[in-house]
This record gives structure tokens, C-alpha cells and sequence, in this order.
């Protein structure tokens, strides 16, 4: 017996008849030979963590767009609390933690510049249509390794594709991440408002705080809490009906005083025109993308949908370097 089939004869032993086992994946896309060291979802995470676009969530936005300051959160910072929630749910109702990993640390990977604003922006011009959970599937799969993808298991994909609120993944770990997910932009994206003086901690209405507490902290430790005392022994991941109540009106705040502000979010109209210009830009000019994807556009992909993957994969400081170089004139030295 190698070592990666003792780990899954441990999971096997050690963790919940709920949990999704290793040994008992679906399998990849393309099948391939097994690491003798690591369990499938070990080497997705791996994987992930190794990638390009994993590496350019440190220059994407979260909320505040181009923000002052060293301590706001990225969309890779944000990744990386997704996971540690999730992980430690998944430790507490002895779930697999590397299945849970891997979903939370892929679950941005196909997120615009911008934040939302980009997404908005693609979605609104491209016949397609763009979700960032379907590009981060499709970046997993196509784009990756310049065209060949890192052929991750059926599950890690399909908790990546599910982690949003329409959406309900197949696994319980999935279904961790979409959870975590909510509770880390709660937690992160209030304490950033606070940090850029947009709110209080006091403007959160009393009969939020009274339910799930009076800061960051207290909230981020209330719904770990909940989840797992009301998930626990369960073929399900759950809250409280006070808790996913007191969620929901957290939400609700959140849209009205943070993702809505007008001052939080006054450079969103910019950004999302910046990003239509350049999506009409290389839609004329396709000489202009890179090589592997215009092998993946000769190779019968959409072109507004090829145009999309590299508006998708800019930083938002590539991105306005890219529009710097194509529409600013430059300094004419003689």
C-alpha cells in the first residue's frame, strides 16, 4: 500500500459516512495515471495553488477598486479566508478538508478586474453572456497551461461552477464553500467599509447584531458556530433559521450601505466603461491576444467568448495598462 492509499484508507475510517471520499471521485475530465502520494483532491489543490490565476487574484479587486492602504482585501486575500472558514467547518463535521480546499481556493479563479463591475461589464456586451463561476470552470479546463487546463476532478469542478447563491453544489463540502463564501464577504467586506470610513460598526441595525454580534469578529464566530452545531451528523450543511434569517438581512445592509455606496463605489461606472472598450478593442483587433488563444479561436471557440477569457485573466492593473497603451497618447520625445 503507497502512501496515497493509506491516506484514503484513513478517510475512509476517520471521516463522516456524509464526506465525499477520495477513492470514490468521479474522476477528471482526462483520465490520468494517480500520484502514489497525494488523494485526487490533494493534487487539485496543489494544482490550483501552482496556476497562473490563482497568482493574479493578488491584483483584483474585492470591493474598493485601486484603494489606499496595504490592509483592504484582494480577491486573492479573499480566497484564502473563503478557505480557512471552510476548512474549519469541514474539520469540525469531519468532511474532507482537501476536497473543501481545493473548491474554496479555485472558486474566483475566472473573476474579472474590477470586481462585479467587470463582470457586469462582460456580461452586459458579450452575446454569451459572462458569469465569473462558469469562466472559473472554464479556466480550470481550457485556459490554464496555455490552453491544456489542469484537468481537476468532477468535483472540485463542480463546487467551483456551484458556489454561488442560485446554484447548489452536489458535495457537502461544496456546499461549505458556498457558505463560507457569503460569510467571508460579511466579514471582510464590512470591516474594509469600516477601515475606509464608509460605516460604523454601530450603523448595523440592533436586531442584526443581537442575533449574530457587535463586530467582525463576534459574526465570523457566530456563523461558523451555527453551521456547524446545526450541520453536525447530518446528510446536510445548515444554519438556524434565525441565523440564515439574520444572513439574509446582513446582505441586505451590505448591498444598501457598502456594495451600492456611492462613495465606495463611485470609480465603478469607469472601470466597467474601460473594460467594454477594451472588449470592442480586441474584438477588432485579434491579432492583439495572445497566441493560445487565438489557437483555441482557430480551433472553432467564439471569439467574443476567446476576448472574454483575456479581459477576464487582466489584473485591474494590466487592464488599465493595456487601455493606457491603446488610447493614451504618449510623450513625443524629438
Amino acid at each position: 500500500m503507497n502512501i496515497r492509499e493509506s491516506l484514503e484508507q484513513w478517510e475512509k475510517e476517520y471521516l463522516s459516512p456524509y464526506a465525499m471520499l477520495s477513492m470514490d471521485s468521479k474522476g477528471r475530465l482526462r483520465p490520468e495515471e494517480q500520484c502514489d502520494i497525494r488523494p485526487v483532491f490533494q493534487r487539485d489543490r496543489d494544482r490550483i495553488i501552482h496556476s497562473k490565476s490563482f497568482r493574479r487574484l493578488k491584483d483584483k479587486t474585492q470591493v474598493f477598486l485601486t484603494p489606499e492602504g496595504d490592509h483592504y482585501r484582494t480577491r486573492l486575500t479573499h480566497t484564502l479566508e473563503v478557505s480557512q472558514t471552510a476548512r474549519t467547518i469541514a474539520k469540525a463535521l469531519q468532511l474532507n478538508e482537501d476536497l473543501v480546499e481545493a473548491i474554496a481556493l479555485g472558486h474566483d479563479l475566472g473573476h474579472t478586474p474590477f470586481g462585479h463591475a467587470g463582470e457586469r461589464a462582460l456580461n452586459r456586451v458579450c452575446t454569451y453572456g459572462f458569469k465569473h463561476n462558469e469562466q472559473s470552470v472554464r479556466t480550470v479546463d481550457l485556459l490554464e497551461k496555455d490552453g491544456q487546463g489542469i484537468n481537476l476532478t468532477m468535483e472540485v469542478r463542480d463546487g467551483i461552477l456551484n458556489h454561488q447563491t442560485s446554484s447548489m453544489p452536489a458535495s457537502l463540502e461544496g456546499k461549505i464553500v458556498r457558505l463560507a463564501d457569503k460569510i467571508a464577504y460579511i466579514h471582510h467586506d464590512m470591516d474594509d467599509a469600516v477601515r475606509g470610513g464608509i460605516l460604523r460598526e454601530s450603523d448595523v441595525p440592533e436586531e442584526i447584531s443581537s442575533v449574530i454580534g457587535y463586530t467582525c469578529g463576534q459574526r465570523l464566530d457566530f456563523f461558523i458556530h451555527n453551521i456547524v452545531t446545526n450541520s453536525r451528523g447530518k446528510n446536510d450543511i445548515c444554519m438556524s433559521p434565525e441565523a440564515a434569517q439574520a444572513m439574509q438581512k446582513m446582505r441586505e445592509f451590505m448591498f444598501r450601505n457598502v456594495y451600492k455606496n456611492p462613495i465606495a463605489k463611485g470609480q465603478e461606472n469607469k472601470a466597467e466603461s474601460l473594460i467594454i472598450t477594451l472588449y470592442e478593442y480586441y474584438m477588432s483587433h485579434t491579432e492583439k491576444l495572445p497566441d493560445f488563444l487565438n489557437r483555441l479561436y482557430l480551433n472553432g471557440e467564439p471569439i467574443e467568448k476567446i476576448v472574454c477569457d483575456y479581459i477576464a485573466s487582466m489584473t485591474d492593473r494590466f487592464a488599465i495598462a493595456q487601455y493606457q497603451e491603446i488610447y493614451i497618447p504618449k510623450t513625443w520625445h524629438g
